[in-house]
């Protein structure tokens, strides 16, 4: 069998093409990325449940938080006359008899590495409590780490901070807060962050696999979160900057997923919420951190499609504040310190500009005319109000690339439409968009169906792969609730699908795998790039092929053609190294013959992934399905295992 790369037609290949997608899913942000140790820390949560377009948001402050000991009598009552602050007014009145308090549920309890420093702050108000407090990890009623600080009895809202270094590892315990004598005092706003966090901010083992993929984009901060599962509930950027105690919790869209009659219209993630600990600021700090250009995407009026038939009408002048929202972005990244909004950036700490070179309007959006409540029929009227997007955004700021949407399908009726809108417009304007993004969940014979799908697509328009992945039937995936979702039946898809890809690099400049993250236990979508728990994390076979694609890529792609069956390849070269990525799916051993119209030099390394199909890594086995080097056994053939995919380099 012989793979041929050849020189005819061969096209250039944009750099940092292979990315990431951050959606705030599967607890990806709080209780994830976010190195925040505690769950509700502000007792702002709201309990949202409901249906379709309905959706009914209850306050629930005292969510994640119960009496220390268990058996205490402790009172604890949720307030919000004299706030801390007004944008998260709710705090705890908390009366307790002596050595008692409260703990919090911090997710699945919290993980102390030993050695590892850990800063605790809070607030707290007394008006007549003049003891001491202790807050600290315990485990079995036994402090494992605590401090204590003398209360101020004056009434007003006191900072504390302490600073403590774990004894022993621990796993699965409680951070409690504690009064020293009985007595009533007021708390809010508690943090615990561990020293290693990233920036001070992010959770350094899922940056550092974010890292190791050398992302050439980040895209945030989602996804249907953009969009909201009502206009109010969209993520507004604005609220997500300055400082974190002031930054206005917002419950999360993914809160109401999957509800239905069978769980009485309520999932068992109905407090997922936004604190917003993390927001645009961080983002840009997380994309300058690593060497990913940022890609914000900002909502265009119109609710998530798939939850809601909200949106603002074209005539509203209320798309007006729409539109102004996506031009004050560009001006926070990009503006200097004496424009309104750099010098909010400069303020927070970064007076030099982060730079923007994207900009995503409208995440999956597609022009519909969705019956309202009141039973009538209106038009979104999506294509023009892109066009008004594009055409303000690029009086202001021409060098900025747009990136537009065809919809959440492919080979639809609607994504044919777009498709069409879009290239008409890129007939009268080359600069309308940069990129349209894509989004395609399939099956694996999907995948291999259309690998070269790419091919047969127009020259004029190019394609962001913004959100894909393979779906493998009954693999967990149509459960939403399994790592074996990742299994290797569906990474091996997804590297035969992205050879297409990447042989159609004029066609395809960008692609990121969706979602990202996923805390075990708490997901609502697989499969997904990366799994952890509290204390570890672990890329999936997913993650790996993606991390291949990114480390392993050319400038220049080079047609390929393949004479065996079941064999899916791709070439690309730097300087004088080519990479030849070769895919066999089927069930036998192939031996393959490399050859080009060109010099490729001699077969210097083999990097390669392989495995039983429904083969996937775990948090006890993170490492079974990854790259193994090996060594090559002649300078242009070689043995291709059945159900392998592997980076082939050659050096001149």
């Amino acid at each position: 069998m012989k793979i041929s790369v050849s020189q005819e037609g061969k096209v250039p290949v944009a750099p940092g093409g292979v990315g990431l997608f951050f959606e705030d899913l599967n607890y990806a942000l709080d209780g994830g990325l976010y190195a925040e140790m505690l769950e509700n820390r502000n007792f702002e949560a709201k309990d949202v449940h409901g249906e379709w377009d309905r959706y009914i948001v209850e306050e629930d402050g005292g969510y994640g938080w119960s009496a220390y000991p268990a058996d205490a009598e402790v009172a604890m009552k949720i307030k919000t006359d004299r706030p801390l602050f007004p944008e998260n007014p709710h705090y705890m009145r908390l009366t307790a008899p002596a050595g008692a308090g409260v703990k919090n549920k911090a997710y699945d309890g919290i993980y102390l590495k030993k050695g590892l420093g850990y800063r605790i702050s809070f607030y707290v108000r007394s008006y007549d409590y003049k003891g001491r407090a202790a807050v600290g990890v315990y485990q079995g009623g036994v402090a494992l780490s605590e401090k204590k600080v003398k209360l101020k009895a004056d009434g007003a809202w006191r900072h504390y901070a302490v600073h403590f270094k774990a004894k022993a590892d621990a796993d699965g315990a409680d951070f409690a807060f504690r009064i020293e004598k009985g007595g009533t005092v007021h708390i809010d706003a508690f943090s615990m962050m561990p020293d290693n966090a990233v920036l001070g901010v992010f959770r350094r083992d899922l940056v550092d696999l974010m890292k190791e993929m050398k992302p050439g984009f980040l895209r945030f901060p989602g996804g249907c979160v953009v969009e909201g599962n009502s206009l109010a509930n969209r993520y507004l950027w604005k609220e997500s900057i300055g400082m974190p105690e002031r930054r206005r919790h917002n419950w999360n869209r993914w809160a109401v997923h999957a509800t239905g009659p069978e769980n009485n219209f309520r999932s068992e993630y109905s407090h997922y919420g936004q604190t917003l600990g993390v927001g645009y600021y961080e983002y840009f700090r997380l994309c300058e951190y690593l060497g990913a250009k940022p890609l914000p995407v900002v909502s265009v009026g119109i609710a998530c499609q798939y939850m809601s038939t909200e949106f603002v009408p074209l005539d509203d002048p209320e798309l007006e504040t729409y539109i102004q929202e996506a031009l004050d972005v560009v001006e926070f990244a990009s503006g200097g310190p004496d424009t309104v909004w750099g010098k909010v950036r400069a303020d927070m700490g970064h007076p030099e500009p982060f730079g923007l070179e994207y900009l995503g309007v409208g995440n999956e959006q597609w022009e519909a005319s969705p019956k309202q409540k009141d039973g009538t029929e209106r038009p979104n009227e999506f294509y023009k109000r892109f066009e008004r997007f594009e055409k303000r955004i690029h009086e202001k700021y021409p060098d900025i690339k747009i990136v537009g949407t065809v919809g959440p399908t492919v080979g639809t009726e609607s994504h044919k439409s777009a498709w069409e809108w879009t290239r008409e417009n890129l007939v009268k304007n080359p600069d309308f968009v940069y990129c349209a993004d894509e989004h395609f969940y399939v099956p694996p014979q999907w995948m291999y169906d259309n690998v070269t799908m790419y091919d047969k697509y127009p020259r004029l328009g190019k394609v962001y792969a913004g959100e894909y992945a393979c779906h493998v039937p009954g693999s967990g995936a149509a459960l939403l609730n399994a790592p074996q979702a990742n299994c290797w039946e569906g990474a091996l898809a997804e590297a035969a699908f992205m050879t297409g890809m990447e042989r159609n690099a004029d066609v395809v400049v960008m692609k990121s795998f969706a979602p990202l993250f996923a805390r075990l236990g708490y997901q609502q979508w697989c499969p997904d790039l990366i799994w952890f728990n509290g204390k570890t994390a672990y890329g999936s076979a997913s993650y790996y092929v993606q991390k291949l694609y990114s480390l392993y890529t050319g400038d220049t792609s080079f047609k390929v053609t393949t004479d065996g069956e079941k064999i899916f390849a791709s070439a690309t070269s730097r300087g004088n190294l080519l990479f030849v990525k070769a895919v066999n799916a089927g069930e036998e051993e192939v031996e393959a013959e490399i050859e080009g119209d060109f010099e490729i030099g001699e077969l210097a390394n083999i990097l390669r992934m392989e495995g039983d199909l429904k083969d996937f890594n775990t948090l006890s086995e993170p490492e079974k399905i990854v790259p193994r080097e090996v060594a090559p056994s002649a300078p242009r053939t070689l043995l291709l295992p059945p159900r392998s995919f592997s980076v082939l380099i050659f050096r001149k």
